[in-house]
């Protein structure tokens, strides 16, 4: 797995996240397994069968977030050049197609949320503004057809 680069927040969220799945998660699971096989025959018992599911489903998250975790490198602010759109960075962008401004803050794709205007390096709007200045002008196929964004300014 490739590194994540992750905020300091972020790696602590999916710590906590971690921590909260080994402990109550596994116990809350483990109490409906057992609760399930107390009510008789396995091979007809839904309540049995939905709860391994959910167990198979906590354990991938577990797994999710323990790599994660162990390919995670926190950023330093201090090393990022901040007269280019990097990671952290928050980017203000002209779209000509709808021809309003918009500001975006650039984030691992752990971290992203459109709610907030985080959005993932890995995204095509991300990939694009990686390394651009202000000035710059990019095209950007997204699913509703091509953009063009011009970078207004860069912020920490």
């Amino acid at each position: 797995m490739a590194t994540t680069y992750l905020t300091q927040e972020a790696l602590t969220r999916l710590r906590d996240e971690l921590k909260d799945l080994k402990t109550k998660g596994r116990a809350r699971i483990a109490s409906a397994i057992a609760e399930a096989r107390a009510q008789g025959d396995l091979s007809e018992n839904a309540e049995y069968d939905a709860a391994k599911e959910e167990q198979s489903h906590l354990e991938g998250r577990i797994a999710q977030l323990e790599e994660t975790i162990l390919n995670s490198r926190v950023v330093d602010e201090k090393n990022i050049d901040p007269t280019k759109a990097y990671i952290l960075s928050k980017v203000k962008v002209k779209n000509h197609k709808m021809k309003k401004d918009q500001t975006f803050q650039l984030v691992s794709q752990e971290e992203a949320d459109t709610k907030t205007g985080k959005i993932s390096i890995s995204s095509p709007i991300g990939k694009a503004l990686l390394g651009k200045e202000v000035g710059d002008i990019v095209e950007v196929k997204v699913p509703a057809g091509k953009i063009k964004l011009e970078v207004l300014h860069l912020s920490r």
